[in-house]
């Protein structure tokens, strides 16, 4: 396994056994080229509105997110991405030194504020997925991404 870390900051455990396989299947996978450290902040209060449970996360997400430099949202109205663009933001990323942190919300998205606290927003589709679907999508992105740059063929 390389040196190279990329950090999810996610809301929520992925409590149903496909989301968990499959998030950990694209894991095992993306951990031979680089290592991923999950950090899992508690769910919102479930009788609270939507809206204030979006605010009681994000509070959640921008205190772990500390001061990270290369802070990435992952919001429905992001900027749209191809893998390969993914793994060009990827290797900019590697070259600057800097470890990415994707950041993925609950069920209600993300507050303004974790938006605001990232210094990139991508969207990894015009569609709305399931939160826990969103973090095996992006977990397949990342091993794609890192098979376009090491040109294994997988990305097709």
């Amino acid at each position: 396994m390389a040196g190279k870390m990329v950090r999810l900051l996610c809301v929520g455990r992925l409590k149903t056994p496909f989301w968990r396989e499959a998030a950990a299947h694209y894991q095992h996978r993306l951990d031979r080229w680089r290592r991923v450290e999950m950090v899992e902040v508690r769910d919102g209060d479930a009788a609270l509105a939507p809206g204030q449970r979006m605010a009681q996360e994000g509070r959640r997400l921008v205190e772990a997110l500390g001061r990270e430099a290369a802070a990435v949202a992952l919001d429905e109205g992001g900027r749209p991405l191809d893998s390969p663009s993914l793994a060009a933001l990827l290797r900019r990323f590697d070259e600057a030194a800097l470890r990415p942190c994707f950041v993925v919300g609950g069920a209600f998205g993300l507050s303004p504020g974790v938006r605001d606290a990232c210094a990139h927003c991508l969207s990894l589709s015009a569609m709305t997925w399931p939160h826990e679907l969103a973090r095996v999508l992006l977990l397949e992105q990342l091993y794609r991404a890192e098979c376009i740059l090491r040109k294994v063929p997988y990305h097709h």
